[in-house]
């Protein structure tokens, strides 16, 4: 039996205008899990830290018992253009997450799958949790993933599906596989000797 993992990882700051006056930043979460937890096993979507505040406030009411590990603290002093502020700010936030999900009650929650898996504002989560959109959740993160083309992977898998019976050509390429590996493995056992 494989071990369930959840990989998280909070990167790729990026200064976002919100008007002529208004900045702010962002920052992708990206998720990588075999958990049968989770609707979609890859997925980035890019959050800002008020919607992390959001999101903890909604867990907390929601698991009251629970005591959630704290966010990154809300400085006064915190400079967007400083990347040792943003980069401590990122690091707080993955930790912060990556807590989160180690929760089994908490990832029963469908805001986190919301919030971490597909762009609908704190608003829209909420509504969509509470029954008041047409779409369930799973739908919503099905519906972001497909309007989300950024995993090349799943494309080429599709494709394969799609031609790799009627064409030669996919199945001569296909054959290269086992060699490849054996060449790969090869590299690793004597990379493995040099540092022993």
């Amino acid at each position: 039996h494989l071990q369930e993992f959840v990989t998280v990882l909070v990167r790729d700051p990026r200064t976002q205008k919100e008007d002529s006056w208004h900045s702010y930043i962002d920052y992708e979460i990206f998720i990588h899990t075999n958990s049968m937890c989770f609707t979609r096993k890859t997925s980035c979507v890019r959050r800002r830290f008020r919607e992390f505040v959001w999101l903890r406030q909604r867990l907390q009411s929601n698991a009251v018992l629970i005591q959630l590990p704290e966010l990154p603290s809300k400085t006064p002093f915190f400079n967007m253009n400083n990347p040792h502020h943003v980069d401590h700010r990122r690091r707080g936030l993955q930790e912060f997450l990556e807590k989160i999900l180690q929760d089994a009650l908490l990832l029963s929650d469908s805001r986190l799958h919301l919030f971490l898996q597909t762009q609908l504002s704190p608003e829209d989560m909420e509504a969509c949790v509470s029954g008041q959109t047409k779409y369930s959740v799973a739908d919503a993160i099905h519906e972001f993933a497909s309007l989300n083309r950024r995993f090349p992977i799943e494309d080429e898998e599709r494709k394969k599906g799609k031609n790799g019976a009627d064409s030669d050509s996919e199945s001569s390429s296909s054959g290269l596989g086992p060699s490849d590996d054996s060449i790969s493995c090869g590299c690793k056992a004597s990379a493995a000797s040099e540092e022993s």
